[in-house]
């Protein structure tokens, strides 16, 4: 569920460096709070049910990711979690969850219908009748904020042994309907040469977001446009969407 990138155990080590904890995890970090069990899928290096964990969270907690090198870091961090590798594409009978939470612009790597359509299936059957919540985000396509990714904005990171590196992001090609095409380039650490992954990601809109969750048995309850729970207009960041099971 993460970027491709971060299956590497170099990288994954830099993750938390990188994507330092912001407006977005605090909002997460409520909703596990308030859910006596979650799902968290893509959940990468665990910081988020970690944390909830170490704050006195005595439910269960489980953190799903297709990247090995990712759960490394989860596990060493909060061994008291359940950590699995796995990913959407197949079944995951774990029961069923108060909430389920696809964080850090997960949702949009699922590309196409099927995918989607796949992926939903599984989190409507993992939720809880009755209340069972989905909480996940992407970018709104109408703020093209991917204009600004470019060379000239540098993250800066380092992994535990103080070895730097840098990381930029690039739209690879035209953006063509809506899917776009991500270059993350690495450089730094012990690295002799730059190193370069490409991401495809499919950002929907709000209307298209509902009837693809409408189809799975999701109903869309609200949509804010950020952390902040303000409304969704053209001109916001994100789209970020609660959903219930519909049946």
């Amino acid at each position: 569920m993460v970027a491709r990138s971060f299956a590497d155990l170099t990288l994954a080590a830099l993750y938390d460096s990188l994507h330092p904890w912001g407006p977005g995890d605090d909002f997460y970090a409520g909703l596990v709070m308030s859910a006596s069990s979650v799902l968290d899928v893509g959940c990468g290096t665990g910081r988020l049910l970690a944390r909830a964990r170490a704050a006195g969270h005595r439910g269960r907690l489980v953190g799903v990711d297709p990247a090995a090198a990712m759960l490394v870091q989860a596990r060493r961090r909060e061994p008291r979690v359940e950590w699995v590798l796995g990913d959407l594409r197949t079944p995951l009978r774990y029961g069923e969850f108060d909430l389920v939470v696809m964080a850090g612009h997960t949702f949009p790597l699922l590309a196409g219908d099927e995918e989607v359509r796949g992926a939903l299936g599984v989190v409507r059957d993992a939720l809880a009748r009755g209340g069972g919540r989905f909480v996940f985000d992407t970018l709104n396509p109408a703020a093209r904020v991917w204009e600004n990714w470019t060379r000239e904005h540098i993250r800066e990171g380092a992994d535990a042994e103080g070895s730097v590196a840098w990381m930029w992001q690039e739209v690879a090609g035209p953006v063509t309907g809506d899917r776009i095409t991500v270059t993350e380039t690495y450089e730094g650490v012990r690295w002799d040469r730059p190193q370069t992954s490409t991401t495809a990601f499919r950002l929907l809109g709000p209307h298209g977001i509902e009837k693809l969750l409408g189809e799975a048995g999701l109903k869309v309850v609200e949509q804010y446009g950020d952390w902040g729970r303000g409304p969704l207009t053209p001109a916001c960041p994100e789209i970020v969407t609660v959903a219930r099971r519909d049946f």
